[in-house]
């Protein structure tokens, strides 16, 4: 049986995901920041994320070679920076406030989460790459609203009475 990839793609777009910055920082220090909603968890002990990025991007040999990423998950707020990260622009650090923490990857602030990792492993996804990385260090927000991606929009969390 054959797929068509376009119905593919529109069938995997009905799982509401959230959003995420996936950012790292190259040994001479050039920032890279990718919009993924390809975010998940794998396991508690040890702490491990994944995250995959698409191996026609411009900056996958770079992410593979720092060796480091953090995963910055958006909050409803912060849908201009997913815009921002989801463009391959040679500006896009521009006006950006971050931090880093222990693997000196760029952490964003006001994120409901944030996750800094060190790569564990890579791994073949077909058209694209599966980075699996052991997080060292992260924060969470109690409060704030995700950033959602459904059917190739964004979106909220709907709300329910009780």
């Amino acid at each position: 049986m054959s797929l068509d990839s376009k119905e593919f793609r529109y069938a995997l777009g009905s799982f509401p995901t959230g959003v995420t910055v996936i950012t790292s920082v190259t040994a001479d220090g050039v920032l890279l920041g990718a919009t993924a909603n390809s975010f998940s968890s794998v396991s508690l002990d040890p702490p491990l994320i994944l995250f995959s990025l698409d191996r026609s991007a411009y900056s996958l040999d770079a992410y593979m070679k720092a060796g480091v990423f953090a995963v910055n998950v958006l909050s409803l707020e912060q849908q201009e920076l997913s815009d921002r990260f989801a463009k391959a622009l040679d500006n896009k650090w521009d006006g950006v406030a971050f931090e880093t923490w222990e693997t000196g990857a760029p952490i964003l602030p006001g994120t409901l989460a944030s996750f800094d990792c060190r790569i564990w492993n890579t791994y073949d996804g077909g058209d694209h790459v599966i980075f699996v990385g052991e997080v060292v260090q992260m924060a969470r927000q109690s409060d704030g609203d995700p950033l959602i991606f459904f059917r190739g929009q964004y979106g909220a969390l709907g709300t329910t009475e009780t």
